[in-house]
Protein backbone atom coordinates (compact mmCIF):
# COMPACT_ATOMS: atom_id res chain seq x y z
CA UNK A 1 0.00 0.00 0.00
CA UNK A 2 1.41 3.46 -0.71
CA UNK A 3 2.40 5.45 2.00
CA UNK A 4 -0.41 9.02 2.25
CA UNK A 5 0.93 12.26 2.71
CA UNK A 6 -0.88 14.57 4.87
CA UNK A 7 -4.23 13.95 3.53
CA UNK A 8 -6.17 17.74 5.26
CA UNK A 9 -5.57 19.44 1.57
CA UNK A 10 -8.35 22.27 0.68
CA UNK A 11 -9.58 22.62 -2.70
CA UNK A 12 -6.63 25.37 -3.14
CA UNK A 13 -4.02 22.65 -2.36
CA UNK A 14 -5.33 20.45 -4.35
CA UNK A 15 -5.18 22.54 -7.61
CA UNK A 16 -1.48 23.52 -6.69
CA UNK A 17 -0.40 19.80 -6.31
CA UNK A 18 -2.17 18.50 -9.60
CA UNK A 19 -0.57 21.93 -11.18
CA UNK A 20 3.07 21.01 -9.97
CA UNK A 21 2.59 17.53 -11.62
CA UNK A 22 1.21 18.99 -14.89
CA UNK A 23 4.31 21.59 -15.10
CA UNK A 24 6.53 18.70 -15.31
CA UNK A 25 5.21 17.85 -18.80
CA UNK A 26 5.55 19.33 -22.01
CA UNK A 27 2.23 18.36 -23.13
CA UNK A 28 0.38 20.56 -20.11
CA UNK A 29 -3.08 20.18 -19.74
CA UNK A 30 -5.65 18.45 -22.27
CA UNK A 31 -8.43 20.87 -23.67
CA UNK A 32 -11.33 21.03 -21.92
CA UNK A 33 -13.31 18.96 -24.29
CA UNK A 34 -10.30 15.91 -24.07
CA UNK A 35 -10.77 16.88 -19.58
CA UNK A 36 -14.85 16.76 -20.29
CA UNK A 37 -14.43 12.87 -22.20
CA UNK A 38 -12.17 11.92 -19.20
CA UNK A 39 -14.13 13.02 -16.79
CA UNK A 40 -16.74 11.12 -18.45
CA UNK A 41 -14.61 8.03 -18.57
CA UNK A 42 -13.68 8.42 -14.84
CA UNK A 43 -17.94 8.93 -13.97
CA UNK A 44 -18.49 5.16 -15.78
CA UNK A 45 -15.71 3.68 -13.60
CA UNK A 46 -17.27 5.07 -10.30
CA UNK A 47 -20.55 3.64 -11.65
CA UNK A 48 -19.24 0.82 -12.43
CA UNK A 49 -17.58 0.24 -8.54
CA UNK A 50 -20.42 1.36 -7.17
CA UNK A 51 -22.69 -1.18 -9.04
CA UNK A 52 -20.01 -4.01 -7.84
CA UNK A 53 -19.64 -3.20 -4.50
CA UNK A 54 -23.55 -1.64 -3.66
CA UNK A 55 -25.25 -2.96 -6.54
CA UNK A 56 -26.33 -6.29 -8.26
CA UNK A 57 -23.46 -6.62 -10.53
CA UNK A 58 -20.64 -8.79 -8.61
CA UNK A 59 -17.13 -8.12 -10.35
CA UNK A 60 -15.49 -11.31 -12.47
CA UNK A 61 -12.51 -12.76 -10.93
CA UNK A 62 -10.28 -11.93 -13.30
CA UNK A 63 -11.54 -8.18 -12.50
CA UNK A 64 -9.14 -5.36 -10.92
CA UNK A 65 -9.73 -4.53 -7.75
CA UNK A 66 -10.23 -0.70 -7.37
CA UNK A 67 -12.66 1.03 -4.99
CA UNK A 68 -15.30 3.65 -5.11
CA UNK A 69 -12.78 5.92 -2.90
CA UNK A 70 -10.20 5.58 -5.41
CA UNK A 71 -12.47 6.56 -8.48
CA UNK A 72 -13.64 9.29 -7.03
CA UNK A 73 -9.98 10.52 -6.02
CA UNK A 74 -9.53 10.31 -10.11
CA UNK A 75 -12.54 12.42 -11.00
CA UNK A 76 -10.94 15.20 -8.03
CA UNK A 77 -7.97 15.23 -9.89
CA UNK A 78 -9.65 15.75 -13.58
CA UNK A 79 -11.93 18.46 -12.20
CA UNK A 80 -8.62 20.27 -10.60
CA UNK A 81 -7.12 19.86 -14.10
CA UNK A 82 -10.30 21.55 -16.06
CA UNK A 83 -10.39 24.11 -13.11
CA UNK A 84 -6.54 24.82 -13.58
CA UNK A 85 -6.86 24.67 -17.26
CA UNK A 86 -9.81 27.45 -17.34
CA UNK A 87 -7.98 29.12 -14.27
CA UNK A 88 -11.13 29.15 -11.97
CA UNK A 89 -10.88 28.11 -8.43
CA UNK A 90 -12.79 25.03 -7.27
CA UNK A 91 -12.98 27.01 -3.39
CA UNK A 92 -15.30 29.50 -5.34
CA UNK A 93 -16.80 27.50 -7.62
CA UNK A 94 -17.95 25.19 -4.34
CA UNK A 95 -19.45 27.80 -2.66
CA UNK A 96 -21.16 29.80 -5.05
CA UNK A 97 -22.68 26.04 -5.45
CA UNK A 98 -23.32 25.99 -1.74
CA UNK A 99 -24.88 29.43 -1.47
CA UNK A 100 -27.25 28.23 -4.57
CA UNK A 101 -28.38 24.62 -2.45
CA UNK A 102 -28.50 27.09 0.52
CA UNK A 103 -31.17 29.43 -0.70
CA UNK A 104 -32.95 27.27 -3.23
CA UNK A 105 -33.17 24.45 -2.04
CA UNK A 106 -33.59 25.66 2.11
CA UNK A 107 -36.86 24.36 2.65
CA UNK A 108 -37.32 21.93 -0.16
CA UNK A 109 -36.20 18.49 1.96
CA UNK A 110 -37.97 17.85 5.66
CA UNK A 111 -35.35 18.58 8.03
CA UNK A 112 -34.43 16.82 11.49
CA UNK A 113 -35.74 17.85 14.22
CA UNK A 114 -34.17 20.85 15.66
CA UNK A 115 -31.77 21.72 12.88
CA UNK A 116 -31.54 25.23 11.16
CA UNK A 117 -30.89 25.37 7.38
CA UNK A 118 -27.05 24.61 8.38
CA UNK A 119 -27.30 21.53 10.10
CA UNK A 120 -26.83 23.57 13.22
Amino acid sequence: MLKMENTNHTLKDVQKRVDRYISQFKEGYFSPLALMARLSEETGELAREINHYHGEKPKKATEKENTVEEEVGDMIFVLACLANSLEFDLSDSFEKSMQKFETRDKNRWTRKEGEDSHGN
